[in-house]
């Protein structure tokens, strides 16, 4: 496994050990594939012209006998060639070596090493070599656990500091019209901040730094994990999210102080939807009948419903189309509300921005490990922000919803409410009294309208020189 920076000249060298081997060795059967064919052909016509442009004398040994565009046979019956990468590619052959050229780079390659694995049952060997291309793919895994000695392959990680004829300046140079996730695919081997995940690379590492172990590990499979018990001055916020049902996913909800976004809680896990609504019920009680918030997808429908039945005081609900939210009193006989929370091609780029915004600007404290892990593959994929292939975001998207009705529920009620307070403390009373009697009432007083005029005029006449001067 070879973790390198770029032009460092390894697939030269890969050339070189290819070249020797079919020149020293009988029958040999080697393979070369690349995340495009034409990769795979370049490295087999390295291989080739090496071995064209050794001394005549190398001819007693090995020479080329059959010659083709991609691949090419020596007399001594070793062989190589290039190959796409297709499922069955190499399936039907013994390899005495495989090389795998930019393996980071290959889409789905853990279905493709699952049936070229077998090809080298016979003691045929490896050499993968690559750039980093973030976390959660096939090579990143191999390379890590061939660190800690998980798997047969020997580490080798090349940084650009090795090659002599580079320094501080011919970096700064070369990466100067570069950004950092580039930077740190083609020169640094850094395989965090090289993927495009969805939260910035930078973040992530701050929050690997903060994520601290729960205080209790409860529940009835102790995938409950708690660090901070229920505090009456607080308020908070359950977000959960059910299980389709299909095996690989899981169900979660975290539990947030409102105030400070601080995670409090957080529950993963594989319950029935029976038993996962009352664990919802219960976790929502333990902490002062959090509002709770479900993702309303098919199987969360039925989860809702059973909250609905077991009579949960809190329950968030929307607006169908336009997702405003609607307290639950004025909710039940509303036509057009809904209970939870619909992620929709609509809401779904929303919440995920909602989420990389309160990262980005330290809005939320996440205590977790295991969202972090989810965070680090949580990537863009074809301009959609999804899991990588083989992994979950349960927990990710659970989050990011929590994050919209934190920020644009929660707030904007708040807000409300502080306009309604503003507005009734600005009402004013007055006692001023009106006569409103007519000649011929009870206690009517005849007044003259012009008394006061004709007394302000005889004032005026008596003292109007001090006005004058």
């Amino acid at each position: 496994m070879i973790l390198k920076s770029r032009q460092m000249g390894i697939s030269t060298i890969t050339a070189a050990y290819v070249s020797w081997m079919m020149l020293f060795h009988r029958d040999k059967n080697i393979l070369v594939i690349a995340t495009k064919f034409s990769t795979a052909a370049n490295l087999v016509k390295k291989v080739k012209a090496m071995i064209k442009l050794l001394p005549p004398w190398f001819d007693q040994i090995a020479s080329i006998e059959i010659d083709n565009r991609s691949s090419f046979v020596l007399n001594n019956g070793s062989e190589i060639k290039a190959s796409s990468t297709s499922t069955d590619a190499g399936r039907s052959e013994a390899l005495s070596l495989l090389v795998i050229d930019e393996a980071a780079h290959i889409d789905g390659f853990d279905d493709l090493w699952t049936a070229l694995q077998p090809t080298m049952a016979a003691g045929g060997r490896c050499i993968a070599l690559s750039s980093p291309n973030g976390v959660g793919n096939w090579f990143h895994k191999t390379y890590i656990a061939s660190q800690t000695g998980e798997n047969d392959f020997h580490p080798t990680k090349l940084h650009w500091t090795l090659h002599p004829e580079r320094d501080q300046v011919w970096f700064d140079e070369t990466t100067r019209n570069l950004s950092r996730r580039r930077v740190a695919q083609e020169y640094e081997c850094n395989f965090n901040a090289s993927g495009e995940t969805v939260i910035h690379s930078d973040d992530l590492e701050k929050l690997s730094q903060i994520c601290i172990e729960p205080k209790y590990q409860t529940g009835f499979d102790r995938n409950f994990w708690i660090w901070e018990e229920y505090k009456p001055e607080n308020k908070y916020l359950l977000v959960g999210d059910v299980a389709r049902g299909d095996g690989n996913d899981f169900s979660v909800f975290h539990i947030f102080n409102t105030k400070t976004m601080e995670q409090v809680a957080e529950y993963r896990g594989k319950p029935t939807t029976d038993l996962f609504a009352r664990i919802l019920f219960d976790a929502g009680k333990e902490y002062g009948e959090a509002m709770l918030i479900v993702e309303n997808n098919n199987i969360g429908f039925s989860v809702l419903e059973k909250l609905i039945d077991a009579g949960y005081p809190n329950l968030y609900y929307s607006t169908k189309g336009t997702h405003e939210y609607v307290e639950q009193y004025a909710a039940q006989n509303a036509s057009n509300v809904i209970p939870g929370f619909t992620t929709s091609q609509k809401t779904r780029p929303l919440i995920v921005a909602k989420l990389e915004e309160f990262i980005r600007n330290k809005l939320i404290t996440l205590n977790s490990v295991r969202i972090y892990q989810e965070l680090k593959t949580f990537v863009w994929k074809n301009g959609r922000p999804e899991a990588q292939r083989g992994y979950n975001d349960d927990l990710v998207m659970s989050l990011a919803i929590g994050c919209w009705v934190r920020d644009t529920v929660l707030e904007e009620n708040t807000k409300d409410l502080n306009y309604k307070r503003a507005f009734l403390n600005s009402m004013i009373s007055c006692n001023t009294k009106m006569n409103t009697l007519i000649p011929g009432m009870q206690g009517y007083k005849k007044v003259e309208s012009f008394d006061k005029i004709n007394t302000a005029k005889k004032t005026y006449e008596e003292f109007g020189w001090l006005l004058k001067g």
